[in-house]
């Protein structure tokens, strides 16, 4: 059972998450997006339109894509965990479902499992007035020794 599924309170604020990647991770921090929304077992990540995003053709690129999942799988645990930071990532599935047009992209965060070794989180992303998704991925995440117990 997760931590949000307990009703405990979320470890790090978003302030909190931007200042640990600003420290961790700065020059990542202008381009991974930002926080929108942050609740106990879900994180909302929007990533801004740019054409640095973009691909030939004019769409959202995958590694766009891919690294606002890795991101915002990452922002899930260190929000319920704390500042985690040897925590990586060992796996990560994506399906494209849909050409994403140039557009702000808006990931939902949610955990599959949330365990002491693993943790496994899914994203939806759609973008602004459309609710088809146009991508669904997880990722899986090995936590260190050192992380604690974990819910």
């Amino acid at each position: 059972m997760c931590s949000a599924q307990r009703g405990e309170r979320l470890a790090l604020s978003v302030e909190e998450l931007g200042a640990f990647m600003a420290t961790h991770f700065p020059v990542a921090v202008p381009w991974v997006g930002y926080v929108e929304a942050l609740e106990p077992g879900r994180v909302v990540m929007r990533l801004p339109f740019s054409d640095e995003h973009l691909r030939p053709g004019g769409t959202i690129s995958g590694p766009s894509l891919m690294t606002l999942v890795d991101t915002a799988v990452y922002f899930l645990i260190l929000a319920h965990r704390g500042p985690v930071g040897l925590a990586v990532t060992s796996s990560l599935h994506i399906d494209f479902l849909r050409k994403p047009r140039p557009a702000d992209v808006v990931a939902t965060a949610t955990f599959l499992k949330d365990g002491r070794r693993l943790v496994v989180g899914r994203v939806e992303m759609v973008q602004d007035g459309d609710p088809r998704p146009v991508a669904h991925a997880t990722a899986t995440y090995a936590m260190p020794d050192d992380a604690g117990e974990g819910p």
